[in-house]
C-alpha cells in the first residue's frame, strides 16, 4: 500500500531528523532515545537502526557523547542544530508544494 511504504521511508529513511529534534530538548542515551522515538513520533525502529544512526551522527559531528554511569548521553551539536533546521526547511518546502 502506498502510504504504508510513504511512513516506513519516512521514518526510517530520516530518522536522524527525529532523533535531532529530541536531542534539542536535552541529551539522551540510546536506548532512551529509542523509547522517546516510540512516545513523541510513533516511530519503533529497530535497536541496531537506533545505534547506527546515533554512531553516523556522532562521526559526522552533529551529536556528542558524554559517559555518565556507564551511560553513553548524546547531546546535539551546532553543527546538528544547522542540520536540523535545514532538514526541516527542507521537508517544509516539500510540503508547501503538496498542499492543495
Amino acid at each position: 500500500m502506498p502510504l504504508d511504504r510513504l511512513k516506513k521511508k519516512t521514518s526510517k529513511e530520516i530518522l536522524w531528523i527525529y532523533i535531532l529534534r529530541l536531542l534539542t530538548e536535552r541529551e539522551m542515551y540510546a536506548y532512551e532515545l529509542k523509547q522517546a522515538l516510540q512516545d513523541r513520533f510513533e516511530i519503533d525502529p529497530a535497536r541496531i537502526t537506533s545505534y547506527v544512526v546515533l554512531y553516523r551522527l556522532e562521526n559526522e559531528g552533529y551529536v556528542s557523547p558524554r559517559w555518565q554511569e556507564n551511560k553513553k548521553y548524546y547531546k546535539i551539536t551546532d553543527e546538528g542544530m544547522q542540520l536540523l533546521e535545514e532538514g526541516i526547511k527542507y521537508l517544509e518546502s516539500i510540503l508547501g508544494k503538496l498542499m492543495i
